[in-house]
C-alpha cells in the first residue's frame, strides 16, 4: 500500500509540474536552411536561443564568429516545392 501510495504521489508531482511549466515554440524556422545556436551566460544562469535566419553555413559562421555560438544544418528546414512541370502536347 505505501509503494501504491508513494506511486500516486509522484505520479502527482510530476502531472503539475509539467502543466505548470511554459509550452515551448518551435524554436527552429523551417523557412531557412541554418540556424545558428547561440549560447549566454555563465556559470549562474544565462540562456541559449536557436537564430534559424541563415541562408548558408558561411553566412552563419560569420555571424556567429567571436561570439559562443555554433552553426548547423536546419533539421526543420522545408525547401521551396519546385515549380509544376508544364506539359507540351505535340500536334500531329
Amino acid at each position: 500500500m505505501r509503494v501504491l501510495t508513494w506511486s500516486a504521489l509522484v505520479l502527482a508531482l510530476t502531472a503539475g509540474s509539467a502543466m505548470t511549466s511554459p509550452a515551448h515554440a518551435q524554436a527552429y524556422d523551417p523557412r531557412y536552411p541554418v540556424c545558428m545556436k547561440v549560447y549566454e551566460g555563465g556559470r549562474f544562469g544565462g540562456g541559449e536561443w536557436i537564430d534559424c535566419s541563415y541562408t548558408s553555413l558561411p553566412q552563419c559562421r560569420a555571424t556567429a564568429s567571436g561570439r559562443s555560438a555554433t552553426c548547423d544544418l536546419n533539421p526543420f528546414y522545408a525547401p521551396p516545392s519546385p515549380p509544376p512541370r508544364r506539359v507540351r502536347r505535340h500536334h500531329h
